[in-house]
């Protein structure tokens, strides 16, 4: 999508959504001023989804030397630099909504993984304050890292269907039930998910885990289809890559923690709206054709 169609989805969006979100709120009896600035909440969000297709590596340059050179004529009331900055929490609650309006369904079929977001390098974990209460000493893969644990499912096609963002010493099989409630079919995840009372939980409901098994468990027969499934599990780790290098939701520069979240959740959006996602490329017609051969 290019830059009037994001706008244009966004706006429709925010149209229908903030008069309501407006009624929901508490009212109190201090009288505060809301002045309207120069910028609509659509413009500030287009900004920060574009900031993940300009192949910058830190914002501020990207709004220095591309949005304020390249798109003053599409966005003419353009704020100053630290004018824009001290916007960007005002948006969370809209862009986090925004995210949920676009999200995929499942066909029964979908993958589930974690990955680490470090917002610090860790030689300055003790030195770190940006995210200190929200943070955590957690421990993946690759080693210790200070920071968030972004959890994800998605469908076959790519798309994304469920999303959380958890402190970095979360197990990640605790977020998984919340995550997987409307989902029905079959999950294929990593050994990480393995877990009896999990497995019950979730087939209770319709959804079956299926995962490896370690070295020290006894072998179990699977289903042709559900062995060939889970080699294609790396579908949802090129989703993870392409979020943390094509995307730009990880990375240690950040001074606000809102900003932080917010810099991740527009990473997901932004990859929603990208028209190459990793799939399958399969239909629910060949998924079940699949099913019944195997």
């Amino acid at each position: 999508m290019n830059l009037l169609e994001v706008f244009c989805h966004v706006d429709d969006f925010i149209k229908v959504f903030m008069p309501v979100f407006h009624q929901q709120l508490l009212t109190h009896q201090l009288k505060k001023r809301h002045r309207h600035t120069r910028l609509s909440t659509s413009e500030i969000m287009t900004i920060l989804i574009f900031f993940h297709y300009s192949h910058y590596r830190d914002f501020k340059a990207y709004y220095l030397q591309w949005v304020s050179i390249k798109l003053r004529q599409e966005f003419p009331h353009l704020l100053s630099y630290k004018r824009f900055v001290a916007l960007i929490p005002s948006v969370l609650v809209p862009m986090c909504a925004y995210l949920q309006s676009i999200k995929a369904t499942s066909d029964g079929l979908a993958f589930v993984d974690s990955t680490s977001i470090a917002v610090c390098h860790r030689k300055r974990i003790s030195q770190h304050k940006v995210f200190a209460g929200m943070g955590q000493l957690g421990k993946s893969t690759k080693g210790w890292f200070f920071g968030l644990k972004l959890h994800l499912i998605c469908n076959h096609r790519g798309e994304l269907v469920a999303c959380r963002i958890t402190p970095g010493n979360i197990d990640d099989r605790e977020p998984l039930p919340e995550m997987a409630k409307n989902l029905w079919g079959k999950l294929f995840g990593d050994k990480g998910y393995i877990s009896q009372p999990l497995f019950e939980e979730l087939f209770a409901n319709g959804l079956q885990l299926i995962t490896g098994i370690k070295k020290n468990m006894k072998n179990k027969l699977l289903p042709l289809f559900d062995k060939l499934m889970l080699r294609k599990r790396s579908l949802i780790e090129c989703i993870i890559h392409q979020l943390k290098n094509v995307f730009q939701a990880e990375h240690s520069r950040h001074r606000n923690p809102i900003n932080g979240l917010i810099n991740i959740i527009t990473a997901l959006v932004a990859y929603m709206h990208y028209p190459n996602k990793p799939s399958l490329g399969l239909n629910p017609k060949e998924i079940k054709l699949l099913q019944l051969s195997c």
